[in-house]
């Protein structure tokens, strides 16, 4: 059984994937805002007697690795790892926005994916269609009229879908025209399942990451300096 955690931001979520039986056998996501620490593990052990198995049942462990909150990565990561060191099973670690872009990518337009970051600015990338999730020009910070300037210049047909609020709906659908259709809340909520079957594809390609090496991603604005 692969367990999939997802606390890269305010919205959490897990996933339990039988791969004899090809099947998400249990998924639940959940508004969790600052509290990682306490929800996570709680609904990890319901999650586990809900479907009749013990921590020994499982057999790989994935999880979002950011870009994201800073404190909900660390806590989703730090319990993969532990989880993955002490039942000596596979690691996978899946970037956050590859998860959101994940059910979109075999259509036939550029796909924004977006999470908040706060302070007015969100984290993206943009994929192509055809099913390629490698990101064109890598994941990025930016404010939304700096990001609505950069999607100005996609040709074709654009889907942005993500954690969007409703300023950043109307903003996009302003400034962008026909061209853009905006996901609503459901199609932009991440799925752990998504990310379940991302990571048993990797598992299946043979990729595994090293618990020792593994670290999240995380994002600089280009106006900010070290300190």
């Amino acid at each position: 059984m692969l367990l999939a955690i997802d606390t890269a931001t305010d919205w959490a979520g897990i996933a339990l994937y039988d791969e004899g039986e090809a099947t998400v056998r249990l998924e639940e996501t959940w508004w969790a805002r600052r509290r990682h620490t306490t929800t996570l593990m709680p609904r990890i052990d319901r999650a586990m007697s809900d479907v009749g198995l013990s921590p020994e049942a499982l057999s790989a462990v994935a999880v979002a690795i950011g870009p994201g909150s800073y404190t909900g990565l660390r806590v989703g990561l730090s319990l993969a790892k532990g989880l993955a060191l002490a039942r000596r099973i596979p690691i996978l670690g899946i970037p956050t926005l590859d998860i959101v872009a994940y059910p979109y990518r075999w259509g036939s337009h550029t796909t924004c994916a977006i999470i908040q970051a706060g302070r007015t600015r969100v984290c993206w990338a943009l994929y192509p269609s055809g099913g390629d999730l490698r990101p064109l020009s890598g994941y990025h910070l930016d404010d939304v009229p700096t990001l609505i300037g950069r999607l100005q210049s996609v040709q074709g047909a654009l889907y942005v879908v993500g954690e969007l609020t409703p300023v950043m709906v109307e903003a996009f659908r302003t400034e962008l025209g026909e061209h853009v259709r905006v996901g609503t809340p459901a199609e932009g909520l991440r799925r752990a399942g998504f990310l379940a079957e991302m990571g048993k594809d990797a598992l299946a390609a043979g990729r595994a990451d090293d618990p020792a090496t593994l670290s999240p991603i995380y994002l600089r604005h280009p106006g900010s300096t070290a300190p």
